[in-house]
C-alpha cells in the first residue's frame, strides 16, 4: 500500500512539470478568467511540490552543499529572465522592479528560510546546530554585495536619484559576480566541509543514513524536470499576477506588494526544501538554501540586469528607501549575532520571523 502511494507521488511528481509547461503555453499572454486564474494557481502549487521532490533527488545524488547550490541557482537564473522581461515591457513601475525583487529575496531568505529553518530544527532538538565558519562566510558575502548594490546607489551622487552612474553599475555588477563566483569556489571547492551537515556534537555528516542515491540517469531525468517545474513556476506566476495586481489596486495597496507576493511563489520551492531539511536535522542545508538563494539573487541578477540597461527603457534605480536601509542594516546584524555561536534557539527564529513580518506590515503600509 505504502509503495503503491510513493509509486504514484513519484508519477504525478514526473508528470506535472510538463503539464505545468503546456497550460504556460496555453495561458502564455493572454487575459485569463477567474476560473482559469483558479486552474493556473493549482498547477502553480502542484509545480512547487515537484521542484521540491526532483531537488531532492538530485541533492541524494551530487551531495550538499552542491544539491542546494543546484536548487538555488536555478531558480535565480529563472528569476532574472523574469525580471529582465518584465521590464523590458517598460513603464515606471520597472525602473525600480530589480531593487524590489532583489530586495524582497534578500528578506525573504535571510529572514523567512533562515527563521522559520531555525525554529522548525531548535523546537524538534532544542537547539539548532550548524557550521558557524560557512554560515558566516555566506552571511557575510550577501552583506557585502547588498550594500554595494542596493545601499549605496541611495548616496551617490554621480547620477540624479538613488541609482549609479555607468561606470559605478559596471564596479557593482562585476563585484557581484566576481564575490558570487568566489563563494561557490568556496562552497564547493576549496572550503566544501564548512558547509556540510553537522551534528549536536559538532561533527560533520558527508553522506546521508540510510539515503540510497539515484542512479545518474534518475538524477538527470529529474534535473531537466526541475528546468520544467521552475520555468512553470515563475510563468504561471507571471500569468496571474495581472489578477493580484488588480486584486493590490482594488485593496488600495501599494503597487510593490505585487513584487513581494510573486518573490514568495518563486521561493516556495526552496523554502519548502530547507523546511523538510530542519526537520531532518540538517539545519546548514537549510541556511545553505537561504543564504545561498539571496546571494545567487544578487550575485546574478545585478549583472543581469546591469547589461539589459543598454537596450531596456527608462532608468535603473537600484538605491534603497529609508525604512528598507534600516531593515536590511537590522537583518545583517542580527544575522550575525545568530551565526557566530553556531547554534540557535526558537528565540533566533522567531526574531529573524519578526524582522520579515515587519518588512511585510511596511509594504502594506508604508
Amino acid at each position: 500500500m505504502i509503495a503503491g502511494l510513493r509509486s504514484t507521488a513519484q508519477h504525478w511528481s514526473d508528470v506535472l512539470p510538463v503539464l505545468a509547461v503546456v497550460l504556460l503555453v496555453l495561458t502564455w499572454g493572454r487575459s485569463l478568467p477567474g476560473g482559469v486564474v483558479a486552474l493556473v494557481s493549482c498547477f502553480l502549487a502542484a509545480a512547487v511540490l515537484a521542484a521540491v521532490h526532483h531537488a531532492e533527488v538530485i541533492a541524494l545524488r551530487v551531495g550538499e552543499p552542491f544539491g542546494s547550490l543546484v536548487l538555488a541557482v536555478a531558480v535565480t537564473i529563472i528569476e532574472v529572465a523574469l525580471i529582465v522581461t518584465l521590464m523590458a515591457d517598460g513603464g515606471e513601475k520597472s525602473a525600480t522592479l530589480a531593487r524590489d525583487t532583489v530586495f524582497a529575496a534578500v528578506m525573504i531568505t535571510c529572514n523567512g528560510i533562515v527563521g522559520l529553518s531555525l525554529l522548525v530544527a531548535s523546537l524538534k532538538r532544542r537547539v539548532a546546530v550548524f557550521n558557524a565558519e560557512g554560515t558566516g562566510a555566506a552571511l557575510a558575502t550577501v552583506a557585502t554585495v547588498a550594500g554595494l548594490s542596493l545601499v549605496l546607489p541611495t548616496f551617490t551622487t554621480s547620477a540624479p536619484g538613488p541609482q549609479f552612474s555607468t561606470p559605478q553599475l559596471v564596479f557593482a555588477a562585476l563585484s557581484a559576480l566576481i564575490l558570487y563566483g568566489l563563494f561557490v569556489a568556496t562552497q564547493t571547492v576549496r572550503h566544501r566541509d564548512y558547509f556540510l551537515p553537522v551534528t549536536s556534537s559538532g561533527e560533520v555528516i558527508d553522506s546521508e543514513e540510510h539515503a540510497h542515491p539515484p542512479s545518474a540517469r534518475a538524477a538527470w531525468t529529474s534535473l531537466g524536470l526541475l528546468a520544467l517545474a521552475l520555468i512553470s513556476v515563475v510563468g504561471l506566476a507571471k500569468a496571474v499576477s495581472p489578477t493580484i495586481e488588480s486584486a493590490v489596486i482594488a485593496a488600495g495597496l501599494p503597487a510593490s506588494v505585487v513584487g513581494i507576493v510573486i518573490a514568495l511563489l518563486v521561493l516556495l520551492p526552496e523554502t519548502i526544501a530547507a523546511v523538510r531539511a530542519a526537520r531532518r536535522d540538517r539545519v546548514q542545508t537549510s541556511l545553505n538554501l537561504g543564504l545561498g538563494s539571496a546571494m545567487a539573487s544578487i550575485g546574478l541578477t545585478i549583472p543581469a540586469v546591469a547589461v539589459a540597461t543598454a537596450r531596456l527603457p527608462g532608468p535603473l534605480i537600484l538605491g534603497l528607501g529609508a525604512s528598507h536601509l534600516v531593515l536590511l542594516a537590522l537583518t545583517v546584524t542580527v544575522g550575525t549575532l545568530t551565526v557566530v555561536p553556531g547554534r540557535a534557539t526558537p528565540l533566533q527564529g522567531g526574531v529573524h520571523l519578526t524582522l520579515l513580518a515587519a518588512y511585510i506590515v511596511l509594504a502594506l503600509s508604508p
